[in-house]
Parts: structure tokens; sequence; C-alpha cells
């Protein structure tokens, strides 16, 4: 599912980046790019106004920068996002598969 995802990040890595950042800065970078996605997400959709140098942020462009950094970080640290997605996915259910169904905050 996410194979070629990480596959094209690699190539373009390869291709026009020369190398992987190293890991810790990676993580500082994804760290940036998730605060980006909480500006425009607190001053669009939450109660800080926005100023008009955010208005033409694009939200989907700003993900996909999360969505780039953190496939870097599963290539050079040899994680197959589609393994552990599935993983991942399986424990919420196991964990999680009734519990939201009986949250009376979710079910008014």
């Amino acid at each position: 599912m996410l194979d070629s995802l990480q596959r094209r990040v690699d190539e373009w890595i390869r291709r026009h980046g020369v190398r992987y950042f190293d890991e810790l800065t990676n993580l500082a970078i994804l760290m940036e790019e998730v605060g980006e996605v909480a500006r425009i997400m607190a001053r669009r959709y939450g109660e800080q106004s926005e100023k008009p140098s955010d208005r033409d942020k694009d939200l989907g462009d700003e993900l996909a920068d999360v969505l780039f950094v953190l496939t870097c970080i599963a290539n050079q640290t040899g994680i197959n996002l589609s393994e552990a997605f599935e993983r991942n996915l399986q424990k919420k259910t196991r964990r999680d598969g009734e519990r939201h169904h009986r949250n009376p905050k979710l079910n008014p």
C-alpha cells in the first residue's frame, strides 16, 4: 500500500536530494512541518484569527510535507510503512473495535 510511496521518495532523494539528512535532522524537520500544519489548523479551524499572510497557505501541501519527511525517516530506519500501518490498524481494531461505539461522548 505505501511501498510505492517509499520507493518514490527514495528515488527522489537519490536523484534530487543527493542523500538523506541524518535521522535527527529529519526529526527536527518533521517537527517544523507538523508545526506548520498546526498553525493552519489553529487559525483556520480553531479559535485563533487567521492572519492575511496565512490565508494562502495550502493545508494539503503542508500535510504532504509531513508525509514526505515521515517517509524519509521510515526509509532510513528500515521501516516498511505498509507493514507497520497494517499492524497498527490491527492493534487499534483489537483495542478499540467496540470502545468508540460505547462512548456516550461520541454517540449522543
